[in-house]
């Protein structure tokens, strides 16, 4: 299942998609992409998505303490 990692700042989101690299080697590196709010124009405004699949539950349960650290959240994608 496709999971969506949210963040506020896109240093925030390419250290959490590096780290998911080296913790599961096999998955390769998450991509990070903008997502701008709908209706948003200032470019400040985007989050920073790491997009992860491939993951089992306790798996995920380590990768939503990392995403806490950085104040991010988890949604599904």
């Amino acid at each position: 299942m496709r999971q969506l990692l949210v963040f506020a700042e896109r240093d925030d989101a390419e250290e959490v998609a590096e780290t998911l690299g080296e913790w599961f080697p096999e998955l390769g590196v998450p991509r990070v992409v903008r997502e701008t709010l709908a209706g948003e124009d200032d470019a400040e405004d985007a989050q920073w998505l790491v997009v992860a699949e491939g993951l089992d539950r306790a798996q995920w349960e380590r990768v939503d303490a990392l995403v806490e650290e950085y104040d991010g959240w988890r949604e599904s994608g």
